[in-house]
């Protein structure tokens, strides 16, 4: 089944996501070659593609995950958590309707 995870950022964050990206991009792209990740990326504090030092407000994963449990795990252990970057962190069950 698929999975929202919903992440929202401390502020300043964006010297800690500097830090701890590497690590953080590699679990995604892991999810990728295994054909579970359906989408992910930041949100940016501003209307801009490189919001530069203004930096992101959160983070937005679409993940297939075998329950809700697992996909809670999987989230609970991304660098972003265990580097501070997330304040909070929603795993939710997801149904894709379109495209």
């Amino acid at each position: 089944m698929l999975f929202s995870i919903v992440s929202t950022d401390v502020q300043n964050s964006l010297p800690l996501r500097r830090q701890a990206r590497p690590a953080h991009l590699e679990r995604l792209k892991a999810l990728l070659e295994e054909g579970r990740l359906v989408l992910a990326g930041p949100n940016p504090q501003i209307e801009a593609e490189d919001p530069g030092e203004a930096g992101f407000s959160g983070s937005l994963i679409i993940a297939e995950f075998d329950s809700l449990a697992t996909a809670q795990a999987w989230a609970d252990a991304d660098p972003y958590v265990a580097a501070g970057v997330y304040a909070e962190v929603s795993v939710k069950p997801f149904k894709k309707i379109l495209p």
